[in-house]
């Protein structure tokens, strides 16, 4: 018996799209489709599904409000948006995540790129994690990705001792699939007398960073913005990563700014947080609080295991429990060198308790 998977898009053309590509796939059923969310909620209150593929513009009941409707009927389903990456659909993507959507998909803007084999690779990739087919996977899964969902006993780390320079504090977050709405929660959380800076590296498409960071920055007391070239670390700023570029933070004569490279992917993606936690390392900060948030693989525990040579570390996993994929939590936990493992609506406060305030 394969995944079950609704299709709902006003578009017969991209109804059949969408379809196609599961039905290349055999771990899933023949998919259901339907034309609006009225449709899709008719057919998930009679029937359980896998996952449901959501477009965001449709008559009668549109993709956010099925979904705001999901969230006050307090329902799991497990959505994966099929979005547009211009104007207002960036911001309509965020939101869908905030509101519970676990992945999303860009709609080609070219109509002859849907058939190729890359966006059809990319489609089941992210398919498998939303509906919990990723066991079984498609050719164009590394099977490095899911290496730690494995059980592993910790390793033992020799450490260099590390030397205090000027006393301040740096927060380098991690995160990935159900990311931003695990940032949703949390950085709304954390007071505007944050005594360090926070970076983030979120795994997401270039364009969608940066409706992200305004997003969080309207929720938040903290300043949250796109990292841009140059930007000077301050205390009580929030710093994310643009889609399609590593991060890199680095001294710069009495300040530590950040820079960017688009040097080759690591781990499949770019940014990629384990080139965050690296460069960290020639910095002036005497301690760095690393938090490693839902996701699917091991991005993030390389670069700790390193960076944890030559700086303390106060490191905090988010447990499975509230993680929508719990892949890299669960692999820098198997390092043994995690100090906290915690439900996401505690992270805040550990946060704040490890770096202090200001004043």
């Amino acid at each position: 018996m394969g995944k079950k998977i609704l299709v709902v898009d006003d578009s017969a053309l991209m109804r059949k799209v969408a379809c196609d590509i599961i039905k290349s796939d055999g771990r899933y059923d023949e998919p259901e489709r339907c034309r609006d969310g009225e449709e899709a909620w008719a057919l998930v209150t009679k029937n359980k599904y896998d996952a449901i593929v959501l477009d965001v513009n449709m008559p009668k009941l549109d993709g956010l409000s099925f979904l705001r409707r999901l969230k006050n009927e307090d329902r799991k389903e497990h959505v994966m948006m099929f979005s547009t990456t211009t104007g207002e659909g960036t911001k309509q993507t965020i939101e869908a995540l905030e509101l519970g959507a676990m992945e999303f998909i860009k709609k080609p803007d070219n109509l002859a790129d849907f058939s190729t084999e890359d966006f059809a690779a990319q489609f089941l990739d992210l398919l498998a994690v939303v509906s919990g087919a990723g066991s079984a996977l498609s050719p164009s899964v590394k099977r490095d990705h899911f290496e730690s969902a494995k059980p592993a006993a910790p390793e033992k780390i020799v450490l260099r001792p590390a030397v205090r320079v000027n006393g301040e504090k740096l927060v380098a977050i991690a995160s990935s699939t159900g990311g931003p709405k695990a940032l949703h929660s949390l950085i709304p959380m954390l007071p505007a007398a944050l005594n360090a800076p926070v970076v983030i590296v979120q795994h997401m498409p270039m364009g969608f960073t940066k409706s992200l960071a305004d997003r969080l920055n309207e929720l938040s007391p903290l300043n949250v913005k796109e990292a841009e070239e140059g930007d000077v670390l301050e205390k009580g700023c929030v710093y994310i990563a643009p889609g399609d570029k590593h991060l890199k933070v680095a001294k710069s004569g009495n300040h530590t700014r950040i820079y960017f490279s688009n040097e080759p992917k690591r781990e499949g993606v770019r940014p990629c947080a384990n080139y965050m936690y690296e460069t960290i390392a020639a910095t002036a900060y005497s301690e760095i609080c690393c938090v490693v948030l839902t996701g699917m693989g091991a991005d993030g525990t390389a670069g700790i295991k390193e960076l944890v040579r030559s700086k303390p570390l106060h490191i905090i996993a988010q447990n499975e429990a509230t993680c929508a994929v719990y892949g890299m939590p669960r692999a820098i936990a198997n390092t043994g060198l995690v100090n906290e493992v915690l439900p996401l609506e505690k992270i805040a406060n550990a946060i704040v308790k490890e770096v202090g305030l200001t004043g």
